[in-house]
């Protein structure tokens, strides 16, 4: 099989409402699709969703890289991964967005020329993913009743943006914790808004409300603080944008500076490089979780729980960008079952279709 061209269309869902993180608002699902088309007449899907304020990449720019990857990519066997993968690595430094998008349609291509799902071609160890469901940053009697809500509707795990006061934090988790009582998890994400001996008081504080874990409190840069904050906090850390890739993961697991990593495909690059994120983290005796970007739609979400249900060292998933889309912009893929459940489709490869008209 060999690919003869590469199509990318740039795509932009609005949210249902707002989403506010430490860092900025999100109002869009933003993202770029492609199709990998071959000489077989077999064709893959895959989605660069770039988040300009975790990896800074944008969608134009992203889906000019894909443009760019294209040249050296025609007449290249799309199910030969490791050739692909080095490809990219020569064609453009970082851009871990556009990189997905390729990677996630050759795995799908794969999948599609063994006749297999691709949740079984990565290993296959079940077939769903279970998924947190988050609340971004608001006044706290409106996450609590957004929590509230998520509960009742059947979620055991809600995930809660912070990082704007210690004060407001505080009361954002109180509140929270009394609508939905003492059954549920509450993991907590600062993105990056704490330094070190903040973090430790506060995350103290804020354990007064039984917290699950405590996701990225300090800089992205700054290791050393994010290793004090995991020796000197009763509440596991786990790390999210100071891992992009491998070698992020190696350096964070030799200083046992985190309990658990958070993987996403849109920074790191695609699944290969999730795999050996995953596989340092398993010889470390670390789990890890799968996350996404707010701009990620189904085609991202699919990927990223095909590779969290066939891998069980990843025991966590913060896969809910797709609940908070006014659409869908692509048929096929994973759906929803037991308001948390990301089932896997059986059909060969991801399961996608194409475009809704």
């Amino acid at each position: 099989m060999k690919i003869t061209g590469i199509n990318v269309r740039q795509v932009e869902v609005p949210l249902i409402e707002p989403f506010r993180i430490s860092l900025g608002v999100i109002t869009h699902s933003k993202s770029a699709i492609v199709s990998v088309e071959t000489d077989e007449g077999l064709v893959g899907y895959g989605e660069g969703a770039p988040g300009i304020l975790i990896t800074g990449e944008t969608l134009a720019g992203t889906a000019e890289c894909i443009r760019a990857f294209e040249r050296d990519l025609i007449g290249v066997d799309p199910t030969d991964l490791e050739k692909v993968y080095w490809i990219l690595d020569r064609a453009a430094a970082h851009a871990p967005c556009g990189k997905t998008a390729i990677d996630m349609a050759c795995y799908d291509l794969l999948g599609k020329k063994a006749g297999l799902p691709v949740y079984k071609l990565l290993g296959g160890n079940q077939n769903y993913m279970d998924t947190d469901i988050t609340v971004g940053i608001d006044a706290p009697e409106v996450m609590a009743e957004k929590a509230k809500k998520h509960v009742e509707a059947g979620f055991d795990t809600i995930k809660t943006k912070v990082g704007t006061s210690f004060d407001e934090d505080i009361a954002r988790i109180k509140a929270i914790r009394e609508a939905i009582g003492d059954d549920v998890k509450i993991r907590i994400d600062a993105n990056q808004a704490w330094n070190a001996k903040e973090a430790v008081r506060l995350i103290e504080r804020l354990n007064e409300y039984d917290l699950e874990l405590v996701e990225q409190p300090v800089a992205y840069h700054d290791i050393a603080g994010l290793e004090y904050v995991t020796k000197h906090s009763i509440v596991p850390i786990m790390s999210d944008e100071s891992c992009f890739n491998s070698k992020d993961a190696l350096r964070l697991v030799e200083r046992r500076a985190v309990d658990y990593l958070n993987i996403k495909l849109m920074k790191c690059g695609g699944i290969r490089e999730a795999l050996k994120i995953n596989a340092i983290c398993e010889a470390a005796g670390i789990e890890c979780m799968l996350g996404c970007m707010a701009e990620e739609s189904n085609l991202g979400i699919t990927a990223a729980a095909s590779l969290g249900a066939a891998t069980k060292n990843i025991t966590r998933a913060d896969l809910d960008a797709t609940f908070s889309l006014t659409d869908l912009p692509f048929k096929g893929g994973m759906y929803v079952q037991n308001t948390k459940s990301l089932v896997l489709p059986e059909e060969p490869g991801f399961g996608f279709i194409g475009f809704e008209d």
